[in-house]
Parts: C-alpha cells; structure tokens; sequence
C-alpha cells in the first residue's frame, strides 16, 4: 500500500523522520522519572555543567533541581554568554490573514469563532512593515492562518519581496507544507520557517484538533525537516505551554531540537516556549498544566545546560517582569511591541507604540504591551546588546547556509 501524502501515525511517516524517532523514545517514562529525581542525581549533573543526555535534562526539571536553581541560572548564563555573547535580537509578529480552515480548540483564529476576518491587502503589508521599520525592526515573522483561497497563489511570496523592502530577515510561520511549496517562498527571501506542534502529547493533540488538515500530527511533526530540504536556513519550533503536562512538553521539544540540530545541521535551529494565553472562543488556559514562572526559568535554564548552541525565543505572551529576568540566562530572540491581529499595526500610535483600538480579530492578548524602544533600553540597561539586524538578503544569494551560520 503506498504512503499517504499526509499523515496522522507515525507509522506511514518516512522512515528517517523525527515522527518515527519520537515513536522510539521513552517521553513519558522520562516525564513521570523527572517529578521524583534525588538531589544527588542533580548535583552531578551540575557538577558537569552540562546535561548530557536527555536522562540528564529531564533530570534538570525536577523539584529537586528546582531547589539549586541559582547555580542553574548561572551555569546558564555562563554558556549562554560564551556561545551568543551579550546579545538578544528583537523581532516583530506581522499577521497577515486570520481566515483559517481549521477548528483548534484553543486557538483564536479557528473557524468556528465569531471575530472579524480579513486577509490584508499587499499595499497595507508593505505599509505596516515600514511601520515596524520606523520603530527599529530589521527583523520580521509573517503569520497566517491555514486557508487555501487566501493564503496561497502567490500572495505569501508577494508579501516577502514587498516585505524585504524595509526588512532584511524575514520568517514565516504557515500552515504546514510540502519542501516543494516551500521552496518559493525561500527563492522570494524567507530565510526562516517557524512551526509549533503545539502539544507533543498525542492524544491531547486528537482532541483539541477537531477539523481541517491541522490534524495530521505525524506529518506536522516533520514540516521542519520540509523546509530544510526546500533550504531555510533557520528552523523554529516549540510547543504550547499549558496544553498538556509541562515536562512532558519540555522533553518532547528537547528531543525534537536534538534531533533537527543533528539532522539539520546546516541550519541554526531555535525553540519557543509559550504559555497559553486568553485568546477567542472562550478559551481559557487549563490551570491543572500551569507552568509558573519558576519553572519556566528552571525549564529555559536546563535547556541551555543541554543545547548550548540551541536559539531560544521569548514571546510577548509573557509578563514584562519575567522577560526582563530572563534576558540574562539564556534567552537570544525576543518578540517585542506585537499585535496578533492582521492589520494591527494599523491602529497603533507611532509615538506610544500603543494601540488606539480594540483587537476583536486578535490570535491572543499579550502581555507585555511595551514599546520596542523600551525594550530595546531594558536590554541594554542590562548590560546586553539589542540587536536589530543580523542578517541580509543580499549576503545569501551569494553565500552558503553553512557560512551564513556563522553570521548569526
């Protein structure tokens, strides 16, 4: 029988996926050990200043490590400073379209929610990413919902070049594709493809997605590996924090991240950590897998002791007094001065950085509403540098994503 297009099971993925590998592992077994670790297993792992295997970080998730976080905290600064030196790069979300196919529990943008819906025009793309351009960005993240007649014919590509304009990185995150529908996009200048799985717990995922093509698990598992053979030279993921158990989340995505850093070798690779936020629908975070912000400095900490060349990426979703204490241990991108509705810049006063309006067709409210200059001066009051830019179109079309690396 051939192998579908698509696929939900990891048993019609192909053989050399992570869908497969996530198979073989034992997640949850590591989950369920990581809740009663002994404080000597931790301090040998801090004795190492390194976690060096996934037994070891998950380890680093325990209450018991929780109980040494200061010097978990400093060893991660420690490698954080000595692989990406004093440095975050600030980034802004532009959305482009909340029209979407699926039905997502716990997403803003599905279809069976009553918000406003709009595709914005490419004039008005071109116009808010000037915008952002004013307020310093030289680095951007095209958002869209899943949709066939509106996210599709051209009309992605069209807004990269409009977009490269004023902006000389461009990022996507889309609905997930086939390595040849990628590949347009990256000859338009996308050098980034940015995909959640949002909950790595599949039964979990079963539920909460009811309808459209968002439900093939497997297959959105191995989008990554798509664009890196269609040739983005970064790759993100992450999972959605407070969909499922927390540290079965963290070592699923840590695994995943391993894995991509092996096999995708060329490309830097970059995990998001997002707490769930209030969004439409009615949608309320599940407060049996609330994540504190102790543990989420614990969880971004042991990350790094793990991954020491692995981006890590902070959102607006969360409380300006916990992305201020963060930028020192192990944070390297930022999102700053967002709005989650297509269009929204459109409503923010450029003198503030605030909006004027209501954002009834929102993804989700975030939480640190400062501008990016404010930002910028909480960085730099740290002692870190706030970095606009780091990349540039023209450096690619003549270079290899192997050298390009080395820029970043």
């Amino acid at each position: 029988m051939p192998r579908p297009t698509k696929y939900h099971l990891a048993s019609d993925a192909p053989a050399d996926t992570f869908a497969q590998e996530f198979e073989r592992l034992p997640i949850q077994e590591l989950a369920y050990r990581s809740r009663n670790v002994e404080a000597d297993r931790v301090q040998h792992i801090l004795g190492q200043g390194r976690a060096e295997s996934l037994e070891d970080f998950a380890a680093l998730l325990s209450p018991k490590a929780s109980e040494s976080l200061e010097l978990l905290a400093a060893q991660s600064q420690q490698l954080t400073q000595r692989f990406f030196g004093k440095a975050v790069r600030l980034f802004a979300p532009l959305y482009l379209s909340n029209e979407c196919v699926n039905i997502c529990t716990y997403c803003g943008f599905s279809r069976n929610n009553d918000i406003p819906r709009i595709t914005i025009p490419e004039s008005l793309v071109e116009e808010q990413v000037a915008k952002l351009a004013r307020q310093g960005f030289r680095s951007l993240l095209l958002v869209a919902g899943e949709h066939p007649k509106y996210v599709s014919n051209g009309y992605v590509e069209s807004c990269i070049r409009r977009s490269l304009e004023h902006m000389p990185g461009i990022s996507i995150e889309l609905g997930p594709m086939e390595a040849d529908e990628y590949k347009p996009l990256v000859q338009s200048g996308a050098e980034a493809l940015i995909v959640y799985q949002e909950t790595y717990h599949r039964p979990t995922y079963e539920s909460l997605h009811k309808a459209g093509p968002k439900k093939y698990y497997a297959w959105r598992q191995d989008t990554p590996e798509r664009g890196y053979a269609a040739g983005f030279r970064r790759l993100g993921i992450g999972a959605l924090f407070g969909l499922y158990d927390w540290r079965y989340e963290a070592v699923s995505v840590a695994a995943h991240a391993q894995y991509l850093l092996r096999k995708c070798w060329k490309s830097q690779v970059s995990i998001s950590l997002p707490r769930m936020r209030p969004a439409a629908g009615e949608f309320q975070p599940d407060p049996s897998f609330f994540i504190s912000d102790r543990e989420m400095v614990q969880l971004i900490c042991a990350l790094r002791l793990f991954l020491p060349h692995l981006g890590i990426t902070l959102s607006t979703r969360e409380p300006s007094h916990l992305r201020d204490g963060l930028v020192p241990l192990g944070i390297t991108l930022m999102s700053a001065g967002s709005s989650t509705e297509p269009g929204g810049y459109d409503h923010f006063d450029e003198t503030q950085w605030t909006s004027t309006e209501d954002q009834p067709g929102e993804q989700f409210q975030i939480a640190d509403e400062r501008a990016p200059r404010e930002i910028a001066s909480m960085i730099r009051a740290q002692g870190y540098e706030a970095v606009w830019k780091d990349h540039d179109q023209a450096l690619a079309i003549s270079s290899e994503p192997a050298q390009l690396a080395q820029i970043g």
